[in-house]
């Protein structure tokens, strides 16, 4: 048996096949910014229901995934621990400064992985 290799380093290393190349070809289009793409409106409600939410939100880019969770989970003035390998440094430039007013702390870590004391240690606290 062929072992099937799964890369999950970028959405951009995924090779679609035949049959997704002619699902997308046939797909039923309309503009999504303004509701009318049934294709786009039928994928948020097949997300809902698998994860049991009221609703989904189409996001076409990882980046965006990335921005719009840094908003959501954080205030302007906190900050992001994360690996220093880790796409929101490398390579989303100021994006959550910018965008959610949060700066991103950079650890060492192994793989992309640290540990819990190495996120303590970073912990930021705040001189006044």
């Amino acid at each position: 048996m062929t072992a099937i290799r799964i890369d999950l380093f970028s959405d951009t290393k995924s090779r679609p096949s035949a049959g997704m190349r002619q699902a997308m070809a046939d797909a039923e289009v309309g503009d999504e910014q303004s509701g009318e793409d049934p294709t786009t409106l039928a994928l948020n409600e097949r997300a809902a229901e698998l994860l049991g939410k009221e609703a989904a939100v189409f996001l076409p880019s990882g980046t965006m995934c990335n921005e719009i969770a840094i908003a959501v989970h954080c205030r302007p003035g906190e900050e992001v621990i994360a690996d220093r390998s880790a796409h929101i440094i490398g390579f989303e430039g100021g994006g959550p400064a910018a965008i959610a007013g949060v700066m991103i702390n950079g650890v060492d870590g192994q793989r992309g992985m640290f540990t819990a004391e190495q996120a303590e240690a970073a912990v930021r606290v705040p001189a006044n």
